[in-house]
């Protein structure tokens, strides 16, 4: 839970149902069922801003009638084949299968799975939320899986054969209680064993790896306005995607999908804003694909508050000429 999203969510509440509590996760590895409501990125007859050069291809409103526990979305990875991977703030990790409409466009969820996260001994996460505030996911190509962690700051790799994790490198630097490691991702132009993660207030990034330690990468995004990073992914050709989130009571949540030369520098932006269907998204997974074009996939974290909602969007990118 972010600071600007528990803003947003408190000042919502206080014309809303009383957010409901987490329960106890669900057993490991049990199915659950996910239900996908269709939502546009724009109300009907909402004006639009000029166009950019992301287009819009669907969004759905999650949920399940199955747990509680299918909320605070923070980071998400999805595969060629469909396959997704999402963490949650509360130490949870689902994992499905995204179905797809005629129009190749996301309908809903499938094969669905929600587990919680285990600690370094192979025990399932305390609860607490200073152990428990998973909000960065890295997919190595083996299977792996790196997860960031605020409060206790920490970046673990999960095996991809089961077991327990492993602590890896993270920044040695200070960081807030609640503005730690947002953002983490592979890094495969430093190398193949290479990473970063970026700090969620200053939008600061450190290149790390496994088989070493950190050093200070560029700032996302320096010029591309106000905003929270919270979340990062490479992209083709050195060039990287950030998705930033701020929050004002006169403006609501305001989200850039950013995308940024190997300096930070960005490129092209898409806003997400009212009137525009928006909430706190804060996870991001992309795909590039054959014909240049790349496809993102954004999740929200809705903070377990039923003042929002878990939204997924889904936007087509396409390179401008000469960039």
């Amino acid at each position: 839970m972010r600071r600007v999203a528990l803003a947003a969510a408190l000042l919502l509440a206080a014309c809303a149902p009383t957010a409901s509590l987490p329960d106890a996760p669900v057993a490991a590895g049990a199915s659950i069922r996910v239900e996908a409501k269709p939502v546009p990125e724009f109300p009907p007859d909402a004006p639009r801003p000029a166009g950019d050069d992301f287009a819009f291809v669907g969004g759905l409103e999650l949920t399940s009638p199955d747990t509680s526990r299918f909320h605070g979305l923070s980071d998400l990875e999805v595969l060629p084949d469909g396959r997704f991977i999402a963490v949650s703030d509360e130490g949870d990790l689902v994992r499905g299968r995204l179905v797809f409409d005629a129009k190749g466009a996301p309908s809903g969820m499938a094969d669905v799975t929600l587990k919680p996260l285990t600690n370094l001994d192979g025990q399932p996460l305390s609860g607490s939320k200073a152990d428990s505030d998973s909000e960065g996911l890295a997919l190595w190509p083996n299977g792996d899986l790196m997860i960031s962690f605020e409060r206790n700051h920490r970046i673990w790799l999960y095996p991809a054969n089961g077991g327990p994790p492993r602590a890896v490198p993270s920044p040695d630097a200070p960081f807030p209680d609640n503005s730690g490691m947002e953002a983490l991702a592979l890094d495969p132009s430093a190398g193949r064993d290479a990473y970063i993660t970026g700090r969620e207030d200053t939008r600061e990034t450190w290149v790390c790896r496994l088989s070493g330690g950190c050093i200070p990468g560029p700032r996302a995004a320096p010029d591309a306005g106000a905003g929270s990073l919270v979340a990062a992914r490479p992209l083709p050709g050195g060039r990287w995607a950030y998705l930033l989130r701020d929050f004002s009571p006169a403006t609501g949540a305001v989200i850039q999908i950013v995308v940024a030369d190997g300096n930070g520098r960005a490129l092209d932006t898409h806003v997400i804003r009212r009137p525009a269907n928006v909430d706190n998204f804060e996870g991001l997974a992309a795909l590039p694909r054959p014909d240049g074009t790349v496809r993102f996939h954004l999740i929200v974290d809705d903070n377990f508050s039923s003042a929002e909602r878990t939204l997924f969007f889904t936007f087509d990118w396409t390179p401008p000429k000469g960039r």
